[in-house]
């Protein structure tokens, strides 16, 4: 709660708010309610960054010249502004009439905060994070009222220990996790912000959501002669003796032992970085950057904060080590490979160094080869990419030299054809893989899917490699520091194939038990359970509750926010404010709320005197909170984005499955689409985007109503079109202006005031009687844009129909119908 609710937050919620109203009407008791997640780091690291600027600007920033911001911006970037026509709201233009083609960047947080309409003299208060949730919620409110929503505001609350009750709530959550063996601590990978000095994960991301760490093998070749160039490079910078090993990053260490050469890219930078006395790697700044958090350069107590903390020696380019001998661990060349050029080699994946398998990568067959057709070009000799190419895996399909095959047959001709070298490298990859026996080596005679871990294994074990891991993607967190991966200490939820019982609970009860509404949800649900493993689920920075067994960490965005629904049953019982600092209906003080309680009230633990006297709550107070969860849950319908199905929706439902009984596990869950404004996706640096606030107040609650649900419903992205949203205006406007007329006394007098009996009243009749079950059925399913249609635009068109044939039949329409 961050923010105003925008047209994306409010089509999700339209599909909760039409299907309330829908079982409303059919006389059902619905359970609306809504709430205030502030867990996590995005309110505090904006805090945070105005902190900053108060202390650089003053107060109210009346040190800030924007002048000299704009001057700053235009000598250090182009400025090709002027043939753009939209306007740029993540820019500022200066109200001086001399200076109104000038524009800032948002550099500062206070701009941005500008931009949201706060005022100037309150903006300042944003620097205490708390300020957030006293100021947001109370728009979300208004903003939703305006909208017509027919949510439950008495059971409203906020997340983090801003509300001690909710905290209570938390805590018992966790250690009943904890309990159950579900949550553990242990060393793994994770993304991690070095800034923030924890891990990142998904919420906590401004960029990168759901990427994960990629594991590699990081094999070392060592140095057995430098290029001439190189040499001179590095004379006098390190001892003699020292052994210096470049560092390249495989994900099939299986195919070791047909190593050829190994490549850099000759524009590329690296570094000479020092690991222990005596030992160096070569690999780019960016994967020594990596390294530095896995115990390479720096102990898991001592990470550092700023990458010039790296124990560089020195700087060189890829040209200048081309030529250099290196042994490469496993390979039939003992005597040693060379260090030859790739351009494409990428400086932003792996570390930069790559080594040569032509045997089975089809990208290195094809280097190669052009390598030894162009020697003098690349300025290497020519021998030096002709060693002998030994196959190492047999296969099926494609022999026992799997990159020379798809090569020719593929007709690549040059490492520049790039698209069916990437389909080659999938095909070769899979094949070897799956089909491929090994021909060389300890584990000759085995499958390749059983000799990898096996091979990688005894390479770490002998010293020749080392476990490595990255980002697979860019990650920046939500206080701009692009992140790594580390390898460190953490609590983790026991996600996935390490709690195979509890992986499989849950995956049956999404295929037999739950409903997901279409096709594509089902095989998300179930494809993100196949995958997803350990989770991350405490960090030290951020908004947030405590863990109860380890207080220096807080419990993240998405592991506190898996069971709040339950929350919600019995909340008006507890506080009658989102903060809890007015009494409920029960007058129940929050530290009552033990977790013996919370036990009796969600988990059917038989009553014991003891809950009652250790908490102070009479069985009575105890037996309405739990009559209250018993009667709404389980939870009928979830709804949410798509892009949640890889974290918070999946783990909503391991997390019931973990703590309630069957009958209170989760019974639907249905999933939306992105919203695009006018067929764009919105943003605010473009100017495409819509408030749920200046929607309402543009069109009104009803016309946005029929806006959003005109969208769409499938999970393919809808699309909230401003001109239907006009049209819909008219529409209703001309609509009402007929009931109007019709119902008057002088027209209401041409109207036949018996029941209709002629042709066309039968037909009007019957047509409105079938629109109607379409409506309900339509409904029912939660497609609600094609209840618009029966309910809406197909009964106009039957009235129009029924109006104009009674009218050209002159005994006009039928009062009651």
């Amino acid at each position: 709660m961050n923010g105003s609710l925008h047209a994306g937050h409010s089509f999700t919620i339209s599909k909760v708010e039409f299907t309330s109203g829908f079982a409303r009407m059919e006389g059902k008791r619905v359970l609306f309610p809504l709430g205030y997640h502030c867990t996590g780091m995005p309110i505090k690291a904006c805090a945070d960054k105005l902190t900053g600027d108060v202390r650089k600007f003053g107060r109210n920033f009346e040190k800030y010249n924007e002048d000299e911001e704009s001057q700053l911006a235009n000598g250090q970037t182009p400025a090709p502004t002027q043939a753009e026509t939209k306007e740029d709201v993540t820019k500022f233009t200066s109200k001086k009439g001399k200076a109104a083609a000038k524009t800032v960047k948002m550099k500062y947080q206070f701009q941005i905060m500008r931009a949201l309409g706060i005022p100037n003299e309150e903006i300042h208060k944003f620097a205490d994070a708390n300020y957030w949730l006293k100021y947001f919620p109370p728009i979300c409110k208004s903003d939703m009222n305006n909208f017509g929503a027919r949510i439950d505001w008495r059971r409203s609350m906020t997340t983090t220990d801003a509300n001690p009750y909710y905290d209570a709530f938390v805590r018992w959550q966790m250690n009943r996790l904890h309990d159950l063996n579900k949550i553990q601590y242990g060393v793994r990978y994770t993304i991690y912000s070095p800034k923030d000095g924890q891990p990142c994960m998904d919420h906590d991301r401004t960029e990168g959501e759901g990427v994960a760490p990629q594991d590699y093998t990081a094999l070392k070749l060592r140095v057995k002669e430098w290029a001439p160039k190189a040499a001179e490079i590095l004379r006098g910078k390190i001892p003699e003796s020292a052994n210096v090993y470049f560092v390249p990053a495989t994900l099939r260490p299986e195919t070791m032992y047909g190593q050829t050469c190994c490549f850099v890219g000759p524009k590329i930078n690296y570094g000479l970085f020092k690991v222990s006395e005596g030992e160096y790697y070569v690999v780019t700044k960016r994967a020594a950057w990596n390294m530095a958090f896995q115990g390479t350069f720096f102990k898991s107590d001592n990470f550092p904060k700023d990458i010039s903390e790296l124990p560089l020696i020195l700087e060189l380019t890829g040209s200048d080590v081309v030529g250099t001998l290196v042994k490469a661990p496993l390979s039939i060349h003992a005597s040693g490979v060379r260090i030859l050029p790739m351009e494409s080699v990428l400086a932003t994946k792996g570390t930069g160094v790559v080594t040569s398998v032509p045997s089975d990568s089809p990208d290195d067959y094809a280097t190669v080869l052009d390598l030894a057709k162009k020697a003098e070009y690349h300025g290497i000799q020519k021998d030096w990419a002709q060693l002998e190419i030994p196959p190492i895996i047999q296969t099926p399909s494609y022999g026992n030299i799997t990159a020379k095959f798809l090569v020719e047959k593929m007709k690549i001709n040059s490492p520049k054809d790039t698209k069916q070298l990437a389909e080659a490298k999938d095909l070769a990859y899979k094949e070897g893989y799956y089909k491929g026996t090994m021909l060389i080596g300890d584990y000759k005679g085995q499958s390749v899917e059983s000799a990898k871990p096996k091979v990688k294994e005894a390479l770490i074990k002998s010293g020749d490699a080392f476990d490595y891991a990255e980002p697979n993607g860019q990650v920046i967190s939500r206080s701009a520091d692009e992140c790594v991966t580390a390898y460190l200490g953490q609590w983790f939820l026991n996600y996935g194939e390490n709690d195979m019982p509890w992986r499989n609970t849950v995956l049956d009860h999404v295929k037999s038990d739950m409903e997901t509404y279409s096709s594509e949800t089902q095989n998300g649900f179930e494809k993100n359970l196949e995958w997803l493993n350990r989770w991350a689920c405490a960090r030290t920075y951020g908004l947030g509750s405590k863990l109860p067994w380890d207080t220096k960490f807080l419990v993240e965005s998405l592991s506190d926010s898996t069971i709040y629904m339950a929350y919600y049953t019995i909340s008006y019982l507890l506080h009658s404010d989102i903060f809890g600092t007015q009494p409920g209906v029960l007058s129940i003080k929050s530290s009552q709320m033990t977790d013996e309680v919370w036990d009796y009230i969600f988990c059917r633990r038989p009553f014991s005197t003891s809950i009652s006297e250790s908490s102070g709550i009479s069985k009575d107070d105890l037996e309405r909170m739990r009559a209250e969860f018993e009667y709404w849950y389980p939870l009928d319908m979830n709804s949410s984005g798509k892009d949640l199905i890889p974290n918070h929706l999946t783990f909503f439902l391991y997390i019931h499955i973990a703590l309630f009984p069957p009958e209170y596990w989760p019974r639907s869950v249905r999933v939306n689409g992105h919203l695009l404004l006018n067929g764009d996706k919105m943003s605010k640096s473009t100017g495409n985007f819509l408030t749920l606030s200046d929607a309402v107040k543009k069109y009104g609650a009803d016309a946005c109503r029929i806006a959003l649900a005109d969208a769409g419903d499938g999970v393919e992205d809808a699309n909230f079109e401003e001109a239907v949203a006009n049209q819909i205006i008219l529409r209703m406007h001309t609509l009402k202006e007929w009931c109007e007329e019709t119902l008057s006394t002088n027209e209401s007098s041409k109207l036949r005031t018996g029941k209709g009996t002629t042709f066309w009243d039968t037909l009007f009749e019957n047509e409105m009687r079938t629109l109607v079950h379409e409506a309900h059925a339509h409904y029912s399913s939660l497609n609600f844009k094609a209840a618009l249609k029966s309910a809406l635009y197909d009964s106009t068109s039957s009235r129009d129909f029924y109006r104009e044939a009674t009218a050209a039949a002159g005994i006009g329409m039928s009062l009651p119908l």
